[in-house]
């Protein structure tokens, strides 16, 4: 079976930047923006009869809701494969101008929800109609506390348009002029993106190139830092001003409740990844002494062991296709039903060219029902497992879409646990396939290549931006103040164990500019260690898995984390015994690419 690499936009809006129909949509989302809200304000909570009309309320909320949505992905998506279409930057400022409206809506319906009495509000949350969102009921009702008026939280949103949201779009612009020279072997010189540099920086089998490519790298996001350090800034103190103004003195607060975990639960599960890192830095001064090297290099964390006469295996996008279908359907026949859906219906943008954005990403098209994936394929087994992961990203979605639009508001970490699920099956499946030593090395290393992320380069990624909110609460910080505060983050997650480091990885990090979601790291560290007890519990159970699998994806909107652990896997998640019996796995991971790999020098 032959799949394209260029996703169709078109059965979404056809069109491009130029698209009628996304206008119109557009068009329509302030029509009912201007309903949504004149149904709140007529709406009289405390009076007899409410109900009706907060069920009309709330279904305006999810039309309205998903509208946004659409229109933001279709764009977005847009941006993504070519970030030079002016076009879509231009909408995605009108659909931005739009948002004010539908927060306003939403803050008088938040602080509505806090005008019914506590006795009203259980006998509300148990009717028929409302117990199904009864917990994102509540959670409304909590936010609605803490706002203020109607016209302050008006003021916010609409300055946001030209501060938070703004900023975080400044960073796409710097990107999009970011190019990096590389000489090919046959003397061609070619003009990288930030995507193709990084792809080859990060994979290329010559260890020469990899440093060339990183010392040009660190060199062009150097070059960018002082307009770098103003946007993240401006960015986050409009964040940090926002949380004062909210009563928010913790800058953890709001992504913790994001997150729906508890600080217990994320200190107890870097406290057990601290305790063991001394196995991730005996991995790490393994593999630098088979590159010929004393101690590990940043940009060769993610490079492949090639030993002996290995030749390391590439995929065609056919190929990883197949491959993808033929594990899922081992675990879930209805995850291989549905990722054949995705290829088959060209919902995925994989061609490696200039001018697309780096990095991957899943995105949800809630109108129609659908997924897009986005990256770019090169071939590597460590791409294949990227674009499993973004199919189980795209999977869980697809389970929830007859659930109220409410519920399937899930956040960024369990959001991780589908898609780490899917990602874990294509490399313990790549495993199986070895047929030498060296190949099993080879795997393996790509495997561990993803546990190393999760807890040595992601983070430092958190202890930077707890370093550096905590710094910025007390006034500006210059790019070498920012730089200075990456460095020691990641010398202190690595414990001194690396030769290189990479002291503007604060800039070229996308994740450290995102506007919606703050701390954009620790919800992946958490979805890994939770994909590997749910993937534990995968192996040794039987045909009744799946179902048991796709509950638990269901409810994963609609209850804390500890309390979705302890209903789904019977743990407790401010225990350090399940992180630990997770960590362990990987533990033996690492065992085993030492144990493989002592004879060869």
């Amino acid at each position: 079976m032959s799949y394209s690499l260029i996703w169709d936009l078109d059965s979404i809006f056809s069109g491009g930047s130029s698209s009628p129909a996304l206008k119109n949509r557009m068009e329509k989302l302030k029509e009912e923006t201007d309903q949504y809200q004149t149904s709140i304000r007529s709406w009289k909570p405390t009076e007899s009869g409410m109900e009706e009309p907060l069920k009309e309320i709330i279904a305006l909320q999810s039309t309205l809701t998903n509208g946004f949505s659409q229109c933001s992905s279709y764009i977005n998506a847009l941006l993504a494969a070519n970030t030079n279409d002016s076009a879509a930057k231009v909408l995605l400022g009108s659909l931005n101008d739009l948002y004010p409206g539908l927060q306003l809506g939403d803050t008088l319906l938040k602080k509505k929800l806090t005008e019914i009495q506590p006795e009203q509000w259980q006998k509300l949350t148990h009717q028929q109609a409302f117990q199904p969102i009864a917990f994102r009921l509540n959670e409304l009702r909590k936010e609605g506390q803490r706002l203020l008026s109607e016209k302050e939280e008006n003021i916010i949103n609409t300055l946001s348009l030209n501060g938070l949201i703004a900023w975080s779009g400044h960073y796409d612009t710097i990107v999009s002029t970011l190019s990096i020279p590389h000489t090919e072997k046959d003397g061609t010189v070619v003009q990288l993106s930030a995507g193709q540099a990084f792809n080859r920086m990060t994979s290329d089998p010559d260890a020469a190139v990899r440093q060339e490519l990183f010392d040009k790298w660190e060199a062009a996001w150097t070059e960018k830092a002082p307009i770098l350090a103003d946007t993240l800034n401006h960015l986050d103190g409009f964040r940090l001003s926002e949380y004062q103004l909210h009563g928010m003195d913790d800058f953890l607060e709001n992504p913790l409740t994001y997150n729906r975990m508890s600080e217990k639960t994320l200190q107890t599960m870097w406290q057990v990844i601290t305790k063991n890192k001394q196995h991730f830095i005996d991995y790490l001064t393994r593999k630098a002494q088979l590159f010929g090297k004393e101690k590990m290099d940043w940009q060769d964390q993610d490079a492949p062991v090639i030993l002996g006469e290995l030749e390391e295996k590439t995929f065609s996008f056919d190929e990883a296709a197949s491959f993808i279908l033929k594990n899922f359907e081992k675990f879930s026949p209805k995850m291989e039903q549905f990722a054949k859906e995705v290829f088959e219906k060209s919902w995925i943008e994989a061609e490696d060219r200039p001018g697309k954005r780096p990095g991957g990403y899943c995105t949800e098209l809630p109108e129609t029902q659908e997924s897009r994936i986005f990256m770019t394929f090169g071939g590597s087994i460590n791409e294949v497992a990227t674009l499993a992961h973004e199919l189980g990203h795209a999977f869980h979605s697809s389970v929830m879409w007859d659930l109220p639009t409410l519920n399937r508001d899930y956040a960024m970490n369990v959001a991780e646990t589908a898609s780490t699920f899917a990602e874990l099956i294509v490399a313990d499946a790549s495993l199986k396939t070895a047929k030498t030593t060296e190949e099993k090395i080879n795997l393996l290393d790509a495997k561990l290549q993803n546990a190393n992320a999760m807890f040595m380069n992601i983070h430092a990624r958190f202890i930077f931006e707890t370093n550096y909110y905590q710094a910025r609460k007390e006034g500006l910080l210059t790019e070498e103040q920012i730089t200075e505060l990456m460095l020691s983050a990641q010398k202190e997650s690595y414990q001194e164990s690396l030769n290189q480091y990479h002291p503007h990885f604060w800039a070229s990090k996308l994740h450290f500019f995102i506007d919606d979601v703050p701390f954009y790291n620790f919800p992946y560290t958490f979805g890994y260690l939770f994909s590997m007890g749910i993937y534990a519990i995968a192996q040794q159970s039987g045909a009744d898995f799946e179902d048991k699998y796709i509950d638990l994806l269901r409810d994963t909107a609609s209850m804390t984390s500890e309390e979705l652990a302890q209903k789904h896997l019977q743990i407790d998640l401010t225990k350090p015994d399940f992180w630990q019996h997770a960590v362990d796995l990987v533990i033996a991971d690492i065992n085993e690419f030492l144990a493989l790999t002592e004879n060869y020098k």
